[in-house]
């Protein structure tokens, strides 16, 4: 969202039972998005066994998510629906500079969740990323979505409608004319190609590699068991799935700013508003779609989410697993499973040795002490 419409024509608000559809769908994706996101960054940061290299990234990523679900969105939908902002000339910055920003750093978080993968999977022996490389790559995306979102912060002012007494949030570029600005197109075009098609084509090219290695019968490792690559496939399908789903609802509205400036007269279509707030829509919907691919394809994230929604009658919990600090036992102890595992195999083995230790004495003396 870097232009905004320049009018001096009044448009009515939108019918009643025009708005209501619109604002259900909307406040239903905003929940979701913020409730959803935030539970993921618990899950992860709360629990130990959740705490790996590309699940530091998928807490990025929520961050993200959560950040334009509920200053961008929302505040968002409300002045399209109105056309109307009434959130003073800062806030009108910082959602200016939000978008962009949140939306670059999805897609590098993309891209540093396939690159490492890629070393992974690819190039097993090679080290894997400490806790200094994530902390520094997460800081790096933060410190380059923000330098490319700047100019809106400078560019984005109020504008006084004054025949229709309502104030517009827009950027105004240094050489505006009118609603087209040659800085405003190049801007949308860099920012296309940024956050859209370079990424995408790095992640696709990235990703087909990954899977020539898992799925096409190359040997990832000579100790590599078949759980372990099965593990790393869900993974890949997993972000893959991410991916896409984020290419579908961005594309809409990527277009929509490219076209409006080659054609403003788009602007003047009847439908315009409507058409718009599900472009939109779609767009900010890709916050919400995480979690729920992370809950359905994931088990742990499962779990985690079960515990928080565990007073739902329709969810089934087993309450063995519930930790005594508001913690998933199963996610938290990362190792219980396996020393469980140790110590009934160590007694079977203990019992199995007294077992034959006595046969042998009583089968001494049968024979005699021989």
């Amino acid at each position: 969202m870097s232009n905004s419409t320049n009018s001096s024509e009044c448009s009515s608000d939108m019918e009643w039972y025009i708005q209501l559809p619109f604002i259900v769908a909307f406040m239903a994706m905003i929940t979701i998005a913020a409730v959803g996101n935030i539970i993921v960054i618990w899950i992860v940061l709360a629990h130990k066994r959740m705490r790996t290299v590309t699940n530091y990234f998928l807490v990025n990523l929520a961050i993200a998510d959560a950040l334009i679900s509920i200053f961008n969105a929302f505040f968002n939908f409300l002045y399209m629906l109105k056309e109307d902002w009434w959130f003073g000339s800062a806030f009108c910055k910082t959602s200016m500079f939000l978008a962009p920003c949140t939306i670059t750093v999805s897609v590098l978080t993309f891209m540093a969740i396939a690159v490492e993968r890629y070393i992974a999977i690819v190039h097993p022996l090679k080290p894997r990323m400490s806790s200094k490389s994530i902390l520094f790559s997460i800081a790096l995306i933060w410190l380059i979505s923000s330098i490319i979102s700047v100019p809106n912060i400078f560019f984005a002012q109020l504008k006084k409608q004054e025949i229709c007494e309502k104030t517009q949030c827009m950027l105004t570029w240094p050489d505006q004319d009118d609603d087209y600005s040659k800085l405003g197109f190049a801007y949308d075009v860099f920012l296309m190609v940024l956050e859209y098609f370079l990424p995408l084509t790095i992640i696709a090219a990235t990703y087909s590699r990954v899977g020539l290695k898992l799925w096409g019968g190359d040997v990832i490792g000579e100790t590599t068991s078949v759980q372990a690559i099965k593990s790393k496939r869900r993974i890949v399908k997993m972000m893959i799935i991410i991916v896409i789903i984020f290419g579908i609802c961005w594309l809409p509205q990527h277009l929509y700013f490219i076209l409006i400036n080659i054609n403003n007269n788009i602007n003047s279509h009847p439908h315009i508003q409507e058409i718009y707030l599900i472009i939109f829509w779609l767009a900010m919907s890709n916050s919400m779609y995480n979690p729920l691919v992370y809950c359905y394809m994931n088990a742990r994230f499962r779990a985690g989410f079960k515990f928080i929604f565990r007073w739902l009658p329709c969810v089934q919990y087993d309450r063995g697993l519930e930790g005594s600090r508001g913690t998933v036992v199963w996610l938290r102890n990362s190792h219980t499973a396996i020393n469980q595992g140790h110590s009934m195999a160590t007694t079977s083995l203990d019992s199995y040795s007294k077992n034959c230790s006595q046969q042998q004495r009583l089968l001494k003396n049968r024979t005699g002490g021989n």
